[in-house]
């Protein structure tokens, strides 16, 4: 079975992301999100709110599931028994980073590929920190993320 980790905090979830998990899912048998714990960054969404909302952009795709994380991204993977780590690339700016992330990641289980995969052009721009900036000043996030994602949003941002 060929299965598949596509990392991420998700926060929020946007359609880049969603293009990823799509793509991903017509290449392997599994894909699990999972949502990785990095104490450095202060989330929007808590880890129950980000798996709800995850959980609602990809249920048309059965082989799709969700999960989190703690630790060296590689060691879960192991005990996922994934082939690969799916990473999403942007832009030019992302490569840098994403490939020495890839390097090491080889460095220390060279039996997991990394496979990076482009969102749908229309989505390049998108992130989830520019997606909560936009959304803190009440901008129009609608062509960003799911009505569902959005109005969690608005939510949060006390925003009608």
């Amino acid at each position: 079975m060929k299965i598949a980790i596509y990392p991420g905090t998700f926060d929020p979830i946007t359609f880049g992301h969603i293009d990823i998990i799509g793509r991903a899912a017509t290449l392997f048998d599994e894909v699990i999100v999972a949502i990785s714990q990095n104490s450095e960054k202060k989330s929007l969404f808590s880890d129950a709110e980000r798996i709800a909302l995850i959980s609602e952009s990809v249920k048309k795709w059965q082989n799709v599931s969700i999960d989190q994380f703690e630790g060296l991204l590689v060691d879960y993977a192991a005990i996922q028994k994934a082939n690969a780590i799916i990473r999403g690339l942007r832009a030019l700016s992302d490569f840098e980073f994403e490939f020495k992330m890839a390097l090491m990641n080889r460095a220390l289980k060279d039996e997991i590929t990394t496979l990076f995969l482009m969102p749908h052009a229309k989505f390049t721009h998108v992130s989830s920190s520019l997606v909560r900036e936009v959304a803190s000043l009440k901008g129009d996030v609608s062509s960003l993320v799911p009505n569902h994602v959005e109005l969690a949003i608005k939510t949060k941002f006390n925003i009608e």
